[in-house]
């Protein structure tokens, strides 16, 4: 039996082990649904298991060497359809009735985790010498920052505050941070990817005139297709749309998934983007799991030593100190009170698959060696189990109905000026008595 498995050659054997991992992967995430965690976190576990970290060497039986370029050829079709659907969630027109808000918990939630970041990047540059410190203190400070928009969606609906004010707050708000987050890591990348001389500011220029034409041009042009029938040729002429604008950005220098973002950010709302967010989305279900694969080859959790425990301990503070610190401050100055301020900080603190893309882009760029990326997967996979059980720490009222403790006449405690409409949610809060703070305007 052994004698016929190993007359195969390394891409058959791929086949094999697509197979095994889409199994596993499904197997993994319904286990981790059953226990009321994201079933995208089960996936991501079952790919790092899937990896030297459980099988040894082993993994490598199951994943040639020789087959691996096919392997990852399948993950990054996977990765640039699941960033185009990501685009598509990032719906800007929620940000309109709550600008404010958004704006100050976006840039503080990223600001202090990214100075957060960069402080850390010190302390770890001498143990992770990858080369120039500049682009290593960037990059930390970007991964950071990151909050998993999609899975914080996916956690609202399973949690049923999606449609509650906390959790339209809080998807308005991850929004707006992952706007900033991308385009910053996008900035990044190009510090990172520029040999000095003019090549950043050309390729500052080129990403410029991209967005340019993609919100100028490509949007405008695409919005009288909203209604259209999703037929074969229109879902093949989309998919081609999404490659290209992958390989445009991967040109350029800021990595193919940026152009797949992009192009989901401009594609019109409508019966058109519901039918290819459902279509499409069967085809990531199983894609992914072949990236998590892929991932999880480069991280051998068992080759750790005692020596790293530290530098998880340190990694997960400012994450988790950075991010929850951070939005909590942004959303107390808008006056919401203290205790949905944490909740909000607690939810944009997921980071998810969207953390695992962007260690992704900096392994293979060469800023983070096997055991730092090893430590931060790990970091992606704790924050986001932990954002259930601390949740149900901190009890947030999903109504928002809460007056922050420091006011001394509840009544006459405006909402600092912010006024938050959402006619669509049609909910009342349990104790009607009193208007809710998000339904009130200044005096």
């Amino acid at each position: 039996m052994a004698f016929v498995f190993l007359r195969h050659d390394p891409y058959t054997l791929t086949l094999v082990g697509v197979a095994v991992v889409v199994v596993v992967a499904r197997l993994a995430g319904r286990l981790f649904s059953l226990l009321h965690q994201p079933p995208v976190i089960g996936e991501v576990v079952a790919g790092i298991l899937l990896g030297p970290t459980l099988l040894g060497d082993a993994s490598t039986a199951l994943f040639p060497e020789d087959g691996r370029p096919l392997l990852k050829m399948v993950a990054t079709l996977g990765l640039v359809l699941f960033m185009f659907l990501v685009g598509i969630e990032l719906d800007l027109s929620h940000l309109a009735d709550r600008q404010r808000l958004v704006a100050t918990v976006a840039i503080v939630g990223v600001s202090v985790p990214f100075l957060l970041g960069v402080a850390l990047a010190r302390v770890l540059y001498p143990h992770h010498d990858t080369g120039r410190y500049l682009p290593f203190a960037l990059f930390m400070g970007a991964a950071m920052s990151i909050t998993a928009l999609p899975v914080l969606v996916r956690i609202l609906r399973e949690r049923g505050l999606h449609d509650k004010p906390l959790g339209v707050v809080a998807t308005a708000c991850a929004a707006g941070d992952d706007l900033i987050c991308w385009c910053g890591l996008a900035t990044v990348i190009a510090v990172i990817s520029s040999s000095g001389g003019w090549d950043l500011p050309y390729i500052a220029a080129l990403c410029a005139l991209f967005g340019a034409l993609m919100f100028k041009v490509v949007k405008p042009g695409l919005e009288r297709f909203a209604d259209l029938p999703l037929t074969e040729t229109v879902l093949s002429t989309i998919v081609a749309g999404i490659l290209a604008s992958s390989f445009i950005t991967s040109t350029i220098g800021v990595h193919e998934v940026f152009g797949a973002f992009i192009l989901g950010v401009v594609f019109p709302r409508g019966a058109l983007a519901e039918a290819v967010t459902a279509r499409l989305g069967s085809i990531t279900h199983f894609l992914l799991p072949v990236f998590f694969v892929t991932s999880g080859l480069h991280v051998d959790i068992a080759a750790l030593g005692p020596e790293h425990i530290w530098q998880l301990a340190l990694i997960l503070l400012v994450a988790c100190g950075g991010k929850v610190v951070g939005v909590s401050v942004g959303a107390r100055v808008n006056g919401i009170p203290l205790r949905e301020s944490l909740a909000l900080g607690v939810l944009m603190n997921t980071r998810g698959l969207t953390e695992l893309i962007v260690l992704n882009i900096g392994l293979d760029l060469g800023v983070l060696d096997v055991e730092l990326f090893s430590l931060l997967v790990l970091m992606a996979v704790i924050t986001t189990v932990a954002t259930g059980p601390l949740m149900a720490l901190v009890k947030p009222d999903p109504y928002l109905t809460r007056v922050p403790r420091s006011a001394a006449n509840a009544e006459a405690q405006p909402p600092l000026g912010l006024i938050l409409t959402e006619p669509r949610l049609g909910v009342t809060p349990d104790s009607p008595g009193r208007s809710p703070w998000w339904r009130r305007g200044p005096r």
